[in-house]
């Protein structure tokens, strides 16, 4: 949308042109919309081939542009980006826009973003690391990664491919998100023809099918995520990030003795590892795991640590009630779920506030990551409890 002068002032995405533009000229609405309506005197229009290059190409046209109803009185910082780091083996991360300003240039091989709508952006890379598998772990572990698992990791974290190859792949990944979608598939051709030719012809098939997916993009995960209305009114947005730092804790102890409290921290789906934290229980007698779980927290928010997005907890509805008192005292605002054994012990059963829509749908979404977190927090717990025990003997 332009102006008399034919400046941009805003920019956005839809799957009906015809609606949504009709929208701002039907009804009433906001003083920011009226004033956008106010100025508008041409609108221009470009088709994409799916709502996710839609989304790219909104997010790349408002980084050049900066229209002024896109950005909230010039000030991005609350907004979503994409940055590829420049790292041996680059990793996608997402980061916030006053995070962003904190950062040097040279870290990051590529910058994308704004991005409006947190969730539409996590839909959309989500969606994309089916197409274009790429890697959030450390490389050089004993265990692969449950991305690589199913398909969505092309195996760093167990030295599976090489740097040059994984650059090749971070390279579709940036030409992708710069809107070359037809680069990218050009680059694939040519290195089907490349595995052919050496008589690779399983490798060769499962670029074909990157081809074909490229070619024929499903994203109805991204058509749910659609904003509804202009992006101007998105301050009250509530985004849990599933791929940013998940905290998980568990108390591990023998009939009260030895009591000892775990952290783990996850960051974009994976462990990382240097900042766990281990806690041996001070003030909490017999067996009390509530009681142990509040100590545990409370020490931890007295520490100048990065909050994280979400808290899990091993432990029911009683385990879940002590974080959140501990977060209530601390007049801290964050997500908690629990994960109990269930009444037959056989079934994971998530405890947390059902009437949180968004809470609901990540839960829901994402239970996988959740079960590995309280695994692996559980593990950690045990460990520091037996290496207690065996100094104690």
């Amino acid at each position: 949308m332009c102006d008399k002068k034919g400046e941009i002032i805003y920019v956005g995405k839809a799957t009906s042109l015809k609606s949504r533009v009709g929208s701002y000229f039907a009804k009433a609405h906001d003083d920011k919309t009226a004033r956008l309506v106010q100025d508008i005197r041409q609108i221009d229009y470009r088709v994409t081939d799916s709502v996710l290059e839609a989304l790219i190409l909104e997010a790349n046209l408002i980084k050049e542009y900066q229209p002024k109803y896109n950005i909230r009185a010039k000030d991005d910082k609350s907004f979503l980006y994409l940055v590829i780091t420049n790292e041996e083996f680059p990793r996608p991360q997402l980061i916030r826009g006053l995070e962003l300003k904190k950062q040097k240039t040279k870290d990051f091989k590529a910058v994308f973003g704004p991005y409006l709508s947190a969730r539409s952006l996590r839909a959309a890379l989500d969606l994309i690391r089916k197409i274009i598998p790429y890697s959030t772990c450390e490389p050089g572990q004993k265990r692969a990664c449950f991305n690589y698992q199913i398909g969505k990791c092309p195996g760093v974290c167990i030295n599976k491919i090489s740097k040059k190859d994984y650059n090749k792949i971070i390279k579709n990944l940036i030409l992708f998100f710069q809107g070359k979608k037809m680069r990218v598939i050009n680059n694939l051709k040519e290195q089907m023809k490349e595995l052919s030719a050496r008589q690779k012809y399983e490798e060769a098939a499962k670029v074909r099918n990157q081809i074909k997916a490229l070619e024929h993009i499903q994203d109805i995960a991204l058509l749910k995520r659609e904003e509804p209305t202009i992006a101007v009114g998105l301050e009250g947005e509530k985004v849990i990030n599933i791929y940013g730092r998940i905290e998980g804790y568990d108390i591990s102890m023998i009939s009260g003795k030895h009591a000892v409290g775990s952290m783990v921290v996850f960051e974009n789906g994976e462990p990382v590892k240097k900042e766990y934290r281990k806690f041996k229980i001070k003030t909490i007698k017999g067996t009390n795991d509530t009681g142990m779980l509040k100590e545990v927290l409370t020490r931890r928010f007295k520490n100048k640590w990065p909050h994280p997005d979400i808290i899990l907890v091993d432990g029911g509805q009683g385990q879940v009630n002590a974080a959140l008192a501990v977060l209530k005292e601390r007049k801290i605002n964050l997500p908690v779920v629990g994960i109990a054994k269930g009444i037959t012990r056989k079934k994971d059963e998530f405890i947390y506030n059902r009437q949180d829509p968004e809470l609901k749908r990540i839960v829901k979404n994402f239970e996988e990551i959740f079960i590995r977190v309280r695994d692996e927090a559980h593990r950690f717990a045990i460990k520091y409890h037996r290496q207690l025990r065996s100094k104690i003997r």
